[in-house]
Order: structure tokens, then C-alpha cells, then sequence
């Protein structure tokens, strides 16, 4: 029976490989193509029109993500084998791995190790030869893999705590053993480290295979042991990850099927001086790094300063995003942060040196700074999660932030008390210098806000500009459809139903409502994304994040926010701009410029004013449709085939209802008066009436007031900086904002000197004088010095008066005898 089977998958192996050949074109090597007589593109599925053999020649795989770290296999889909052969996968059309077909004709690759992040090509071959079928690989940042797919080391503080005092005993760690084909399984131990000169050509990232901590292990899923010190040639290695291999492979063999941890310090494996004295022996390597970074450049002046408060931090979601290690969703995830219940990272490295900048909040949402506190906010010389181009440091991603910012804070505060060595390289960044963004929002049927405020409403049919900005090249573009009341009839109002978007030379990205309410859909250059095994997604001059299928965020290197959320089947939109694009946007959104009056401005400059009829401002609406050469969009089926690439870009035959009638004898009229009030009632009760849908018309509140929330969140707070506590003192208050009041005291035995409270003023300066703590036995010496000094000044002033008195008497005296002997002449 297995025989006939095989022979089977056989034949039709056979008939694949011959027909494309022989019949019609073939999609080897094509793939991403539109060939003549049918297509290799990735819409051709949506269309009808593949070339016959396109899934055997353009690749799916599940899984389809992995870590970095390389190791994970993959099954090829769809596509069909000759059994029980080799294959080869070459990613980045360099990298080779082994990779194999099972009885059932099933493809398989095993993905390597890289120094970087995002999708990665890669092509399969069955001779060695010719690398005819292709497809991607997104590699994955360790921090942000599924823990299901790594593995757990238990008690991970105690394995980056062994060796210093009190700290002991069994080691732990698990894995999904069915990860591994293999009974028995070796247990090793690989290193990481950046060798060259910084900043130079021949600055190296090394990851190396350092030892086997034990054989033959039966793959249970589980190891347990006590480690033992490292011998000398492993000591200068303090960071890297443990691997589980099959046991028939060889001792650091790379790119093989593995399962590998989370980077972490190497405690327990450190030579025995560290086991005898953790505290001496990690001061002396902090004493090394301090004395490191005092060579090398800072890079300090070319980060991102911090939000100001926890508010603004997770409202910027175009250039900060959640730590990981620091979540407020997150119970007890702020281990490296005492204090802080919120961290963000800008997302963007820094343009020369790829550094990070991180900002923590604490449960009041204020800024934490480590001048207060060991838990607050640090900058990075490497980026926690890179910066592209990736693969040298210190741009890879999580081990140069780790070798450069993380073990060198083991060495300095956690093994050893000595942060102030620590905290001179990496000061917190106060918000004097952060500008919050600007945020205009598209919502309900659809109704829009200006980056500068102005309100209105436009119905049109079509495709057009929402943002321009030729000093980017940003590009935000919007479809929109008629939309459908509750009893499911075509009304004459529209709906946002698609947003595609790019920036300069990145990829391009498109999201679009779902076929199930309130799921959207992601494409990147007409492909469909999966976000069911990351929710982050690195791609090119582009990050894409979305934690659930109705959320999505767009990010990209000016700062610029995108936030698409769909909620009632439909499409909210929120642009979030920096400082840096006042003056330079155009399009339905306006120009950002504080100026609400010219935000009716037409593509080709004529402006009409905000008092105009919606009439008029529909005919303005009109104006800012794309054409086909400057559409981002994906047209992938009939429909919008017929209804927007080969018709007009705004449908001059679609007019929208520009009123509502508010009849009191409707049924609804209670209920939606009722329901809208407030901020955005006009835009709710528009919707309600004209879908015949409260839950329309609350959607469209609820989302206005979601954009109002953001608004104020963002507005600008004033800061005074950190005040420092007088030597010999102490300081109460931690508030360095608007309003905010710090306290002064001294120590016993010391005399404050100075203002005892400062309050922050409207215009960024503290109130009083400086402060200090003078020692009592000092002040009456200084007090007497004082008064010697008065004394002394008294004494000259008064010499010096006498002086004038005498001069001004002997000369009356002279002219006196002038005058005199004038008179007797």
C-alpha cells in the first residue's frame, strides 16, 4: 500500500514538472511576475489567472516565522516532491542549509542563522543547481518569538544571578520537545561577542559554539543540572543562549534543527574569581567598560528625547513603542526597572550610531530618571531591536544592545553596587527638548479633523490624498465605499474602507477592511500578511504592528504614525505627524501649519474658505483623487477592478446625502438625541440616521472621542529639569513639570542655605535660588567671615569718604587764597 502511495506522489511530481514545461508559461524563477498568458503574482490566487504551476514554484510555508537564531524547520506547502530526496534552501541567495522531503512528498527547510530582522528570501533547489522555486522567511527578534517556540529557562534571575551570595543549587530549563526530531538531544551552550574596533569597517559580530554542557539527554523536554565554572578559555565569554540539537548532529553545528533560549548573562558559567568575590570580580569589568566608553564616541546628541509623561508616551505610537521588558500589561515585568510600571523605546535608531532611547514611567505617569532612581530611564548604544541595516554592530538586533547596555548594567548595579559608574555613560534624557505630535483622524461616513482642527465631512466615492508630503516622500492615501444601512440597502453617504500608504522607497502597505466585520486585512506590496505568529513585523523602511486583527499601527523612520482600527464595520483612521512636517503636508487632511483657515486648499493651490457649503467642500473633496500612476492601492479583484482602477478615481455619478433630516416623528430621533451629545454629536447623529444604525452613530462618537483622547494626551506640558538635592541633603518630589513643587532639607548638623521649596514656573524656569546644606560648625565661621568681610567694607567706605572730605577741603581752602590775593591785585 505504501508502495502505490509513493508511486503516486510520484507520478503527479512527474506531471507537474512536465506540463508547465511543455503547455503553458511556468513560474519558475517568475514568481512576483505577470507573465503573458497568466500570472505568477501574488493577487493571481484572488483572480483567477495563476499559471498552472504557481504553487509548486511560489512557496508557502508554515511556520512561517522563526528566530533569529536560526533552527527552526519549516514544511513547504501546496508544493509536491519526490520523496525521501535532499534539498538545498539558500536564503539571501548565500546561505545554504540542508533541508529534506518525507515519504509524503512534503518539502522541508531548516532556517539560519542572521544578524537580522524582517522577511528574507529564500529559494529551494532539488539538484544543488538550479534554484527555481522561491519564497520568504521572516526572521524574528528572540525577545518577541512565541515562548512556546524557545526555550524556558525556570527562575531565569537565579541563572543570571549564580554565583553571587546566596545564590545557588539546580539549574532549569524546558522546551516543546516535538521542536526536535530527535530521541536524545545534546544540551550546549553558545556565546556572543563584537570584536574589532568600534565604529570601524572591521567591527565584527561573533556568535560561537563554546561547549557541550551534556549528551544523550532524553528528549523529555526538560534538563535539569549544577553548573560548574567555566575553564579559562571560556571565561571572557559573559552573554549568550543555550541550544538543544539533536544528539546525531556535530558539536556546534550551525543552521541544523535547534531550539535556543533567550539571551541571557552567563553567571553560572563564569570562571571561579567570579564565584569567590561576584562583587570585585564586576567591578573590575565595569571599571573596563567605563573606561571603553570614555574612547569611543557618544552618541547621546542624536537621540530622541522622552515624552514627558506615560500619557504622551503611548499616545506617539508613530516613534515610541512598548518595551517589552517593561509593560503596565503585564504583571511584575519591570525587573530591570524598580519603580516603573511603563517603559516605551523610540522605535527608530538613531541615523549614525543606530542608538536606542528608552523611557519609564512610574504609577503616577511620570517620567523616571536614574538620577532619582536606579529604575529610570536609560538611552542605548545598541538598539534593543537593531536598526536596519542590521548585521553589524552595533545594529544587531537584541545582542548589541545586550553586550553595550545590558551586561555592562550586571557589572556596575546588579552584581555590584557601583552604579554611578553606570549612570555617567547612560543618563535618563529629560523631555525638555520633545515636541509631542499632531494627530488628524478620519472617522464614521467618513468625517475628518485637519491636523489643525478643522471639521467637515465628505461623501465621495473613490480614491484620494489624505497626506502629502513631497519633503518625506510620505504618502497616505484613502478608498471609499457606499455604504449599507441596517437592513442592508445602499445609502447615500460612504465609508473609509481602505488605507495604502508609503514613505520614500519602503515597502508599500495597504489596509483594508476584512470579509468579517471589524477584521482588517494587511498587505505589503499587494501580498497579504498573517500577523497569527508575530504581531510585529520589521519590513523595508516600514514597521507594521497589530496585536489583534482590528487593530493596526504603521510606523516609519520620519516618526509618522499610522492607526487604523475597525470597529462597526468601519474603518477609523488616526496620522500622527511630528514637528518636522509643519509647513509641509498637503491633501484632505490640510496643512499643518496652526493655521485653520487654509486647510480647504486644493491640489492645484486654490484655497476656499472653512465657511463654504458642503456642497462646495465636496467639489473641493473631489480635487484630491489619485490617478492610476499615483495609486498605492491593491486591485485584486473583479469588483474593484471595474469599480476603481479602470473607472474614475472619484465617481462623479455617486452624490452623498450633504443633510439629514432630524424629524421628530422618526423613530430614531429620541434614541440618537439621547446618545449624541457632546464632542462629535453632529458627526453621530449623521451616521445614526443616514444608516439607520445607533450602533453606527455610537461607533462614530466613540471614535471621535477616541481621537479627542489622543489629542489632549498629546498636548504640550511645560518642564523646568531636574533639580539636584543639595549635597548633605535630600530633596522631596520627583515632578520636575509645570506646577510641580520640590522640597529641600538638610542633615543633621547642616544649615539649609538657600530656597527650602521651588516650584516650577509657566516659563520652564524654577522659582528661588539655588540650595546647599551648610555644616553648623562652618556656619558661624562663615557667618563670622561675613561679617569680617562687611566690617572690612565698612572700614574702605568710610577711609574712602574721608578721603573726598579732606581733598574737597583743602581745595576750598586753595580757592579761598585765590580769591584773596585776586582782591588785593
Amino acid at each position: 500500500m505504501l508502495f502505490k502511495s509513493q508511486n503516486k506522489i510520484l507520478f503527479i511530481f512527474v506531471l507537474l514538472q512536465f506540463l508547465p514545461r511543455n503547455a503553458a508559461q511556468s513560474c519558475a524563477r517568475s514568481c512576483g511576475k505577470k507573465l503573458n498568458t497568466c500570472s505568477c503574482h501574488s493577487t493571481c490566487e484572488s483572480l483567477k489567472d495563476c499559471c498552472s504551476d504557481y504553487k509548486q514554484f511560489c512557496l508557502d510555508i508554515t511556520p512561517y516565522s522563526g528566530s533569529l537564531f536560526g533552527g527552526t524547520e519549516f514544511q513547504i506547502l501546496h508544493a509536491i516532491f519526490e520523496p525521501h530526496i535532499s534539498l538545498t534552501c539558500r536564503f539571501k541567495s548565500e546561505i545554504l542549509t540542508e533541508g529534506y522531503v518525507d515519504g509524503n512528498g512534503t518539502g522541508h527547510c531548516i532556517s539560519p542563522m542572521l544578524y537580522e530582522l524582517g522577511w528574507i528570501p529564500f529559494e529551494v533547489s532539488t539538484d544543488g543547481v538550479n534554484y527555481d522555486r522561491s519564497g520568504r522567511w521572516m526572521s524574528v527578534h528572540h525577545s518577541k518569538l512565541n515562548f512556546l517556540y524557545k526555550i524556558t529557562l525556570k527562575d531565569e534571575k537565579k541563572w543570571q544571578y549564580y554565583g553571587t551570595p546566596k545564590v545557588g543549587g539546580d539549574l532549569e530549563m524546558t522546551w516543546m520537545s516535538s521542536l526536535i526530531n530527535s530521541e536524545k538531544v545534546n544540551i550546549e551552550l553558545w556565546g556572543y561577542n563584537e570584536t574589532g574596533v568600534p565604529y570601524s569597517s572591521n567591527w565584527d559580530a561573533e556568535w560561537k559554539y563554546l561547549y557541550t554542557v551534556e549528551r544523550d539527554v532524553t528528549n523529555l523536554g526538560f534538563f535539569r543540572f549544577i553548573p560548574h565554572p567555566a575553564e579559562n578559555q571560556y571565561s571572557m565569554w559573559h552573554l549568550g543562549s543555550m541550544r538543544v540539537v539533536a544528539s546525531t548532529k556535530p558539536d556546534g553545528a550551525r543552521d541544523v534543527q535547534a531550539v535556543w533560549s533567550d539571551a541571557h548573562a552567563l553567571a553560572w558559567h563564569l570562571e571561579k574569581a567570579f564565584r569567590n568575590d561576584s562583587a570585585g570580580w564586576a567591578l573590575e569589568k565595569c571599571l573596563i567598560w567605563d573606561k571603553e566608553e570614555k574612547s569611543i564616541p557618544s552618541f547621546q546628541n542624536e537621540i530622541i528625547d522622552c515624552p514627558c509623561t506615560l500619557a504622551q508616551a503611548r499616545a506617539d505610537t508613530g516613534r515610541f513603542h512598548t518595551d517589552y521588558g517593561c509593560n503596565i500589561q503585564v504583571a511584575n515585568s519591570c525587573e530591570y526597572h524598580p519603580g516603573a510600571v511603563h517603559c516605551v523605546r523610540a522605535i527608530q535608531g538613531s541615523p549614525q550610531y543606530g542608538a536606542g532611547q528608552q523611557c519609564c514611567y512610574d504609577k503616577a505617569g511620570v517620567q523616571v530618571l536614574t538620577a532619582d532612581s536606579i529604575g529610570g530611564s536609560t538611552p542605548d548604544r545598541g538598539h534593543d531591536w537593531g536598526s536596519p541595516p542590521y548585521g553589524k554592530p552595533p545594529r544587531v538586533p537584541g545582542f548589541s544592545h545586550w553586550i553595550y547596555d545590558v551586561i555592562s548594567f550586571y557589572y556596575c548595579c546588579l552584581w555590584s553596587d557601583n552604579c554611578e559608574y553606570y549612570f555617567t555613560h547612560r543618563p535618563s534624557s529629560d523631555c525638555r527638548t520633545y515636541r509631542p505630535p499632531r494627530a488628524a483622524a478620519v472617522l464614521g461616513d467618513p468625517h475628518f479633523v485637519t491636523f489643525d482642527g478643522v471639521t467637515f465631512t465628505f461623501n465621495g466615492k473613490g480614491e484620494y490624498h489624505l497626506v502629502q508630503s513631497s519633503s518625506y516622500q510620505l504618502s497616505v492615501q484613502g478608498r471609499t465605499e457606499p455604504m449599507k444601512s441596517k437592513n442592508g440597502l445602499i445609502t447615500n453617504a460612504t465609508r473609509l474602507c481602505s488605507v495604502a500608504m508609503r514613505e520614500k522607497d519602503s515597502d508599500v502597505i495597504e489596509v483594508r477592511l476584512g470579509d468579517q466585520i471589524d477584521q482588517l486585512q494587511v498587505l505589503m506590496n499587494q501580498q497579504v500578511l498573517t500577523f497569527s505568529e508575530n504581531e510585529w513585523m520589521d519590513l523595508k523602511g516600514v514597521f507594521v504592528f497589530s496585536p489583534k486583527p482590528s487593530d493596526v499601527t504603521v510606523m516609519f523612520p520620519s516618526g509618522a504614525g499610522v492607526e487604523v482600527r475597525g470597529s462597526a464595520g468601519v474603518m477609523t483612521l488616526t496620522v500622527l505627524l511630528s514637528d518636522e512636517f509643519q509647513n509641509h503636508t498637503q491633501g484632505l487632511l490640510g496643512t499643518m501649519n496652526n493655521e485653520p483657515e487654509d486647510d480647504f486648499t486644493s491640489s492645484n493651490g486654490v484655497m476656499i474658505p472653512l465657511s463654504s457649503s458642503a456642497q462646495d467642500i465636496f467639489t473641493y473633496g473631489a480635487g484630491w483623487a489619485v490617478s492610476n500612476e499615483t495609486s498605492l492601492f491593491t486591485y485584486d479583484s473583479i469588483h474593484l477592478l471595474d469599480e476603481y482602477y479602470y473607472a474614475a478615481k472619484h465617481d462623479p455619478s455617486f452624490i452623498p446625502d450633504f443633510f439629514v433630516t432630524e424629524d421628530p416623528k422618526d423613530p430614531l430621533y429620541e434614541a440618537t438625541l439621547q446618545m449624541c451629545s457632546g464632542e462629535g454629536a453632529q458627526f453621530c447623529k449623521y451616521d445614526a440616521l443616514i444608516t439607520r444604525s445607533l450602533e453606527q452613530g455610537n461607533a462614530t462618537l466613540l471614535s471621535f472621542k477616541g481621537y479627542t483622547s489622543i489629542k489632549k494626551a498629546l498636548e504640550p506640558v511645560q518642564t523646568c529639569g531636574w533639580l539636584a538635592p543639595p549635597h548633605n541633603g535630600e530633596k522631596k518630589g520627583t515632578l520636575y513639570l509645570e506646577g510641580a513643587n520640590i522640597t529641600f532639607s538638610c542633615n543633621d548638623g547642616y544649615n539649609l542655605y538657600g530656597s527650602q521649596q521651588r516650584t516650577c514656573q509657566k516659563d520652564g524656569t524654577w522659582s528661588g535660588r539655588d540650595t546647599s546644606c551648610v555644616a553648623e560648625n562652618n556656619l558661624a565661621i562663615v557667618l563670622g567671615s561675613i561679617g569680617a568681610v562687611l566690617a572690612l567694607v565698612v572700614m574702605v567706605i568710610a577711609i574712602v569718604v574721608y578721603t573726598r572730605r579732606q581733598k574737597k577741603q583743602a581745595k576750598r581752602q586753595q580757592d579761598d587764597k585765590v580769591t584773596y590775593r585776586a582782591t588785593n591785585l
